[in-house]
């Protein structure tokens, strides 16, 4: 047997250690001889094997000719290691040496092929059971070397393999258990490994989301104390961290799954409804995530039902759920932000999906935008299909869009058969509203009002299972901001979920309201921005229907512009005229993050094929195929870690506003 190991590493030694250390270490060595059971035979191989070291080294003539010999393997390159050739009947006592040397995962494997037949020893003899005892020793050492290197799959493995190698040979109970009870332990740091591997290693996933329910079923359920070697504390700081390794379907499967004897799995499921039905565009997600939260008969959840209810445009619905179930507190908030109930219902619901809902997924980014999402077209066909005549949303009134605002009432005028702000569309009376130019000025509006401060957060909710699940306070902005946010989402509601008017009766007739200048608002004067190149003539996008070329020109100007902007540079472009506020802010957000870690980011980004799937005059829906790489940077602009490459596909959507098309929002295309 070859042990891959020299003379100076056996006998704990190195090239530098005079001969009187050398021969202090053999006698040390052979006078704390292992005491875990091993037979006399294999402590005298041990022996043998240490003095042969020693008398090799002892020779001064015979070790200069080794070291030139391990100095000329060494210059041969990695793949040449210096090992010892161990007669078969000493091979125990080397692979003990080659365990207690650290080389524990070498001293396994070599034991592990021992035993396997031919090679298997006598059934019965004293050499089968030093093997025996000898993997178990080194599984178990090997074991801890691969965890402390964060390597818990590759550590369970061998744990595995360990246990069934004992088994086979029916010894050492004791041993096998420790390894049962190491391999349990490696549970949690194993769905760890696992979840956050890629998303296209599909089978290591898997067996991942296996772990975790075994885990989850020991404990008794989320809420369950089953697992003493997991307390409460831990396993939520545990599973907090699992939550960002899962995708949306992922967590809506698991939940579902676990929601029967839990009332915390429910509540997630919801929310994982919730954020998927808000960010694919899929409202019955959303309503079966409003009949789980009715179902579970928790108290204090009216706001949220208030929330799912103005989602799926019941806006009656929302009215009253959010006035039978808002505490005080949060109705004086409320009161704060606007005089109208729906604007209100707008702001709270924004804030609820930024922090509770959207955040948390793997394979999920997507905006609180109320606008966008009520643009959709699947969405607006879910509320014409489920829309009741008592849940329809409210025609405007000549109050409407006056709310805490100082906006002049709307005033009744002859329609106009060239469009307005109004546009008669068929017999029953539809009214379709347009409104572009409230919704641009209304933007400024709020791009002048960032938010001031923060409420206090409010108590968590009672839910049996104390994971943190806080019921906390929308953001605190100043009252006109917040109004302003809640009017872009109040007006999306309102323009793109069809407005219906009673039929009109005798002596009515049907008005067309006039577009009433946006009130005046402290607005602060737009940061100085550099002139457009006159090499990008096409920029702004200003066509009333762009091609397929000149969507892809206006993606590629962003891409390249937020590719400048993470490199620490100025985009050659105003981002304003590229993009909505949303997505700058999320820019300026991932900058900043950066700016405080003192790195930068160095990304190229190549658009393979564009499709536009939906378009009409105001809305742009584009599949697009991305080849993408990333490299971080330090301050000093050396790279950290190792570049990001990989092949995306995204959903982008464009909106036309004042005249020019922006980018309004992204996600990963199903």
């Amino acid at each position: 047997m070859e042990l891959p190991i020299d003379h100076f590493r056996l006998l704990g030694v190195n090239p530098t250690t005079d001969l009187q250390s050398l021969l202090r270490t053999l006698q040390q060595r052979i006078d704390r001889a292992p005491d875990q059971g091993f037979t006399q035979e294999t402590l005298l191989a041990r022996e043998e094997l240490l003095r042969t070291s020693a008398d090799l080294l002892s020779d001064s003539s015979r070790r200069q000719a080794y070291e030139s010999d391990l100095t000329a393997l060494a210059g041969s390159g990695p793949a040449l290691m210096p090992a010892l050739d161990v007669p078969t009947s000493k091979e125990v006592g080397g692979l003990l040496l080659l365990l207690e040397a650290g080389q524990a995962f070498e001293s396994f494997e070599l034991a592990c092929r021992a035993l396997q037949p031919p090679q298997t020893p006598a059934l019965g003899s004293t050499r089968e059971s030093d093997l025996a005892l000898l993997a178990g020793l080194a599984c178990l050492a090997a074991a801890v070397d691969l965890r402390q290197q964060r390597r818990y799959e590759a550590a369970a493995q061998t744990l595995q393999q360990g246990q069934h190698l004992l088994q086979r040979m029916g010894q050492l109970p004791a041993i096998r258990q420790q390894l049962n009870d190491e391999l349990d332990g490696l549970r949690p740091y194993r769905v760890l490994d696992l979840l956050s591997r890629n998303l296209t290693a599909q089978a290591e996933r898997a067996e991942g989301l296996t772990l975790l329910e075994e885990l989850v079923a020991r404990r008794g359920g989320l809420e369950g104390f089953g697992d003493p070697s997991m307390g409460p504390e831990e396993f939520q700081a545990f599973f907090k961290q699992i939550r960002a390794f899962l995708t949306v379907q992922e967590q809506v499967d698991l939940f579902s799954r676990w929601a029967g004897a839990s009332a915390a799995a429910d509540f997630l499921a919801s929310t994982a409804l919730t954020a998927s039905g808000f960010a694919q565009r899929k409202p019955e997600r959303i309503a079966a995530a409003r009949e789980r939260l009715e179902a579970s008969g928790q108290d204090g959840l009216q706001p949220l039902l208030a929330c799912l209810h103005l989602l799926l445009g019941q806006v009656d619905k929302a009215r009253s759920a959010f006035e039978q179930g808002a505490t005080p507190e949060l109705k004086r908030w409320a009161e704060q932000q606007s005089s109208d109930s729906l604007a209100q219902l707008c702001a709270y619901c924004r804030d609820w999906l930024a922090r509770d809902v959207l955040p948390g997924y793997r394979d999920l980014e997507a905006d609180p935008d109320l606008e966008a999402y009520f643009a959709d077209r699947d969405v607006q066909a879910y509320v014409e299909q489920h829309d009741s005549p008592p849940e329809r949303l409210p025609a405007p009134a000549e109050s409407d869009f006056a709310w805490d605002m100082g906006l002049a009432p709307v005033s009744a005028a002859p329609a106009n058969p060239s469009g307005g702000f109004l546009e008669q569309e068929d017999e029953d009376e539809q009214w379709d509203w347009d409104g572009t130019a409230w919704l641009d000025s209304l933007r400024d509006a709020w791009d002048s009002h960032g938010p001031s401060s923060w409420m206090e957060r409010m108590p968590q909710w009672q839910l049996p299972w104390q994971c943190q699940l806080s019921r906390q306070w929308p953001s605190r902005r100043t009252t006109t901001g917040v109004a302003v946010a809640a009017g872009v989402a109040l007006l999306a509601i309102a323009s793109f979920v069809r407005l219906r008017s009673p039929a009109p009766g005798p002596g009515r007739t049907p008005i067309a309201v006039q577009p009433v200048a946006p009130p005046a608002l402290p607005i602060k004067p737009p940061p100085p921005v550099k002139a457009t190149p006159a090499a990008e003539p096409s920029l702004p996008l200003r066509e009333e229907a762009p091609s397929e070329a000149q969507v892809q020109a206006l993606l590629e100007a962003w891409l390249d512009a937020k590719a400048a902007i993470l490199a620490g540079k100025d985009s050659r472009i105003p981002l304003e005229v590229l993009a909505r506020p949303s997505q700058l802010d999320r820019l300026a957000s991932e900058r900043d993050a950066d700016q405080a870690r003192g790195e930068t980011q160095t990304i190229s980004t190549d658009i393979t094929n564009l499709v536009i799937n939906e378009r009409d005059a105001n809305r742009i829906a584009a599949t697009v195929g991305l080849s993408y790489t990333d490299q971080r940077l330090n301050a000093k602009g050396d790279p950290q870690g190792e570049p990001s490459k990989m092949e995306l596909r995204n959903l982008y959507v464009f909106g036309r506003d004042g005249g020019i098309w922006r980018l309004v929002s992204f996600q990963k295309a199903p």
